[in-house]
């Protein structure tokens, strides 16, 4: 009986991973190629508030409820696109965490420049193009999970 309604709530969990992850992205590429530290700072500090939000809510939820819809349907966790999720979904973490110091020290590098009126400091460009490069496995285990769990292969 609680087989749907964890079902809607992981589904909505997974969407907002996926959902908050892109517009973040999005966002923060648009405020970069500004080059206005302003407008950085500002973006970034909504990123990160995003992030707190949504995504580590999210965060939280889904192995809660990705458990106990395991245990309803009777799945073991070692079960091969399970355990295949649930170890993507470490290299989401091990990606993710990275990420959300890089998006503050950015937050913190773009209010400096502001509000000193500096051009972006090296720092800043780097941090950037690492955060860039960890977005990219990341999103890429999102989309295989998803596929995990929508067509749970047999392996």
């Amino acid at each position: 009986m609680m087989y749907e309604p964890l079902l809607f709530a992981h589904v909505i969990g997974a969407a907002v991973l996926l959902g908050t992850g892109t517009g973040i992205a999005f966002f923060m590429v648009m405020a970069h190629r500004s080059r206005d530290p302003a407008l950085i700072a500002h973006v970034a500090g909504i990123v990160v508030l995003a992030d707190t939000l949504f995504t580590a809510t999210a965060v939280l939820a889904q192995p809660l409820t990705g458990y106990f819809l395991a245990r309803q349907a009777g799945w073991p966790l070692s079960q091969g696109w399970l355990g295949g999720s649930l170890a993507l979904y470490a290299v989401v973490g091990a990606f993710w965490l990275p990420v959300v110091w890089m998006q503050l020290r950015m937050r913190d590098l773009a209010r400096d420049a502001r509000d000193t009126g500096s051009p972006l400091p090296p720092a800043y460009r780097r941090l950037f193009r690492w955060w860039f490069a960890f977005g990219f496995p990341a999103f890429a285990a999102v989309l295989v999970i998803l596929w995990l769990m929508l067509t749970k292969p047999v392996w």
